[in-house]
């Protein structure tokens, strides 16, 4: 009989409030409860900070883990969500690896989400939605006072599964292995998919970490954005999405192209597809740069209008703005002096 895969969230829930966990921390070996103490676990009981929460409107066979961070700029509490969407442990596996007897006092609680299906692994972070093969969490004990906790998430292409018992070694200090559960990481190009509105960017790893507060995501980044009249494809060398800030930064190399015929490069651009906007960033060597037809512009920071196909310069201290106008164009008059924080039109 095949051991139990652990993908009924409120099965494990009712485990961990019954039994304080499990023993030894050997995340596969939860044997089913019977009926009775799930029943007696209530609904509105909010689960420990290292139990799964339940997915938002998700099966009940669904696996799910959430890292809260309390931002030190503003105190507020941002929640990464992290499920396993599919319901067959055929395609995945869900494990959750509880401190073990001997590990120090406030070790980490790890997890191990893996799951090949079309939904993937879902990872949410502020208005970005991430789907990955596989992703390995790490969740710091709570501290004192805070609802939940942060920690650390690694994931991309791969796979996890349930070692059997003859596939641990007995002096091993790992304590995946110790669990009995292995992550085997891929990382490939086009495997972690953020979605943002109607943008979705590609990539090949990702790594969020408590330290700092930020997800990167490692490029080459290829993405695209759906329009009925004006896609647009881009790329850059990476993603860096700042849960502090709630902002989503295309960084390295970065190059937006749309169907109207504007082609823009700039050093780093904060991309947020819900405000359809656009705010690319130059340095004082490589100022960022809208091109369209024989019209070029360049300044410290541009803003980009994605719906409208339009740019505006802003004029940043000590930058300049420059432009280069087709012959066609009629001659402007003598513009006046562009105020730092005001826009300017090509």
């Amino acid at each position: 009989m095949p051991r139990t895969r652990l993908t009924v969230t409120a099965l494990l829930t009712a485990l961990l409030a019954v039994t304080g966990g499990w023993p030894g921390g050997r995340a596969q070996q939860a044997e089913p409860s019977p009926p009775a103490p799930i029943q007696s676990a209530p609904a509105e009981a909010a689960p420990a900070p290292t139990t799964p929460d339940a997915a938002p409107d998700a099966g009940a066979e669904q696996s799910s883990l959430t890292l809260v961070r309390r931002s030190e700029k503003d105190g507020k509490d941002r929640r990464i969500e992290i499920v396993k969407t599919g319901t067959d442990d055929t395609t995945g596996v869900f494990a959750l690896c509880q401190p073990l007897p001997d590990d120090p006092e406030g070790a980490p609680t790890l997890a191990v989400f893996s799951e090949t299906g079309a939904g993937g692994v879902q990872i949410t972070i502020d208005k970005n939605v991430i789907r990955v093969p596989l992703a390995v969490v790490t969740q710091n004990a709570p501290k004192d006072g805070q609802d939940g906790s942060d920690g650390r998430v690694e994931a991309s292409a791969g796979t996890g599964r349930f070692l059997e018992r003859g596939e641990v070694p007995p002096d091993t200090t790992d304590r995946l292995t110790r669990c009995e559960v292995q992550a085997i990481p891929k990382p490939a190009p086009d495997t972690v998919t953020v979605t943002q509105g109607r943008t979705e960017l590609k990539g090949q790893k990702l790594v969020y970490d408590s330290a700092d507060g930020i997800a990167r995501i490692d490029g080459p980044i290829t993405f695209t954005r759906r329009s009925d009249t004006d896609p647009l494809n881009g790329r850059s060398d990476r993603i860096e999405v700042s849960v502090d800030d709630e902002k989503t930064t295309l960084v390295g190399n970065v190059e937006l192209k749309s169907a109207g015929g504007r082609t823009s490069r700039a050093a780093r651009v904060e991309y947020d597809d819900t405000r359809n906007v656009a705010r690319l960033y130059g340095t004082p060597t490589q100022p960022a740069e809208s091109v369209k037809g024989g019209d070029t512009l360049r300044a410290g920071l541009i803003v980009y209008d994605l719906d409208r196909n339009e740019v505006y310069a802003m004029k940043a201290e000590g930058g300049t703005i420059t432009g280069e106008f087709t012959d066609s164009d009629p001659a402007p008059p003598s513009p006046a002096p562009v105020s730092p924080g005001l826009p300017a039109r090509p």
